[in-house]
């Protein structure tokens, strides 16, 4: 199979009804969310609603991790309410809710109202939490088998892609004279696009409508772990892809005040990090139909763990090596940071790390829904986005409780959370030896082939 044809076979369900509305209105969704989060990140970093570095630590994990909780509150009753009526109904309603949070954003940045922007942040974690469960339930509904490594390798590169032009975007504009006025209009802009590309995602109906929705939130939630753990293997795709979410987040979530501490960068180039580690993962994520040959390959995941730990501690060397000898400059630019010892550097370690999380986590996600019966597959996929908020919050504290509360420094957390990568995913590989067993398969019989090509 010669290049064009592959890159042919990977994108060509741009062209199919049943992904391309679904992939653009999940894309505006991630970017709607990201313009949102970080122009309010923005505005805890760079003006003075806080006075001191620890309490920038604080304000900036509280943030994020409020965006997190409702994934952890309402998952339970979105899986539920995903298995049992037609998913693309439930994408629209949940999109026109998001023009209503939009317009309260709005009025939010327009007064700079930060108590009222924290709500907001809230109410787009609630929708976003309902979206998800549909979303990735509906992947193989619409997909056949051969596609779905393709269809989550592009949603994965449309999601980072979108968390990244979100971050440019909010991060930038709201540093204008009138940068709330026009995030205010944008914001609105993009929910009512979202909202009209959901109404040509096709009809997903549940395969389980004789499901009754409870209320009960606590039985509910721990027959859903039952059923997840059914399948040894699903439930440690649920962890493995958990403990990436709260990986990448320890990482993201400290890039501004790394940026501004440890590389004594003018805010501008928190834009260029963010933006390295975020293409990285784009890159990964198209990479995995490459390097598996289009079919859901368990052997990419050790590969990408390697990588993640491997690349975070060489990032934490340089940068220490980088604050020492660059300790007397301050405010420095994209473009002198580049030409800094050291700079470009850093720069190819992001990249790196979040390529290889793109090889860590696609396959997982693909493995999840390909080995989970399709008339509670949401309900499953409720358990993942419990699990994956349960992580992601307890992320946001460990950044509080390293940063804040012992004072260590952000370099020392990253080599924390490198050396906790190697415990976790060991553990989880020595689970399911599944994973090593075909990383193994795969570099003697699939791995050699693929450099003669």
């Amino acid at each position: 199979m010669n290049k064009s044809s592959q890159i042919k076979s990977q994108f060509h369900l741009f062209r199919q009804r049943r992904f391309l509305p679904f992939f653009i209105t999940q894309l505006l969704g991630a970017l709607n969310d990201n313009i949102f989060k970080n122009a309010l990140l923005v505005i805890v970093v760079s003006t003075a609603v806080v006075g001191s570095d620890s309490t920038t630590n604080f304000m900036t994990n509280f943030a994020v991790g409020l965006f997190i909780l409702p994934f952890f509150l309402f998952s339970t009753l979105a899986g539920q309410l995903a298995d049992s009526y037609d998913k693309a109904m439930l994408m629209r309603n949940i999109k026109a809710a998001e023009i209503v949070i939009m317009l309260a954003g709005s009025y939010a940045l327009l007064t700079l109202n930060l108590n009222m922007m924290l709500v907001i942040l809230f109410l787009l974690g609630t929708q976003s939490a309902f979206f998800g469960p549909a979303k990735y339930s509906l992947i193989p509904q619409h997909l056949r088998n051969d596609e779905l490594l393709a269809g989550n390798a592009q949603v994965s590169m449309g999601t980072f892609g979108s968390i990244l032009l979100g971050t440019l975007i909010g991060g930038w504009v709201v540093t204008l004279d009138n940068g709330a006025a026009l995030l205010s209009g944008l914001i609105i802009l993009v929910s009512v696009t979202g909202w009209a590309s959901s109404r040509h995602i096709p009809e997903a109906p549940s395969e389980n409508s004789a499901q009754r929705v409870s209320l009960n939130s606590f039985t509910q939630t721990a027959q859903n772990f039952r059923m997840a753990r059914e399948n040894r293997t699903v439930f440690f795709c649920i962890l493995a892809i958990s403990w990436f979410w709260l990986y990448g987040g320890c990482f993201l979530t400290q890039v501004p005040n790394y940026t501004v501490t440890i590389l004594n960068g003018h805010p501008r180039l928190i834009s260029i990090l963010l933006a390295a580690f975020i293409v990285g993962v784009a890159t990964g994520s198209l990479l995995c139909h490459r390097l598996s040959r289009g079919v859901v390959e368990p052997g990419l995941v050790p590969l990408g763990a390697l990588g993640l730990s491997i690349f975070a501690l060489d990032l934490s060397y340089v940068s220490m090596s980088y604050e020492a000898t660059h300790a007397s400059l301050s405010g420095i630019t994209p473009k002198q940071f580049l030409s800094l010892s050291g700079g470009l550097h850093i720069l190819i370690d992001l990249m790196l790390i979040g390529l290889f999380g793109g090889l860590f986590i696609v396959p997982l996600n693909s493995m999840l829904q390909q080995r989970t019966a399709s008339d509670k597959r949401a309900r499953v996929l409720s358990v993942n986005a419990i699990v994956n908020a349960g992580f992601m919050v307890g992320g946001s504290f460990l950044g509080i409780f390293f940063l804040s509360v012992l004072g260590w420094s952000i370099v020392e957390f990253f080599v924390t959370v490198a050396v906790l990568n190697l415990l976790v995913v060991g553990i989880i590989f020595i689970c399911v030896p599944e994973f090593v067993s075909r990383f193994t398969l795969w570099v003697s019989s699939g791995f050699k082939p693929l450099l003669n090509r």
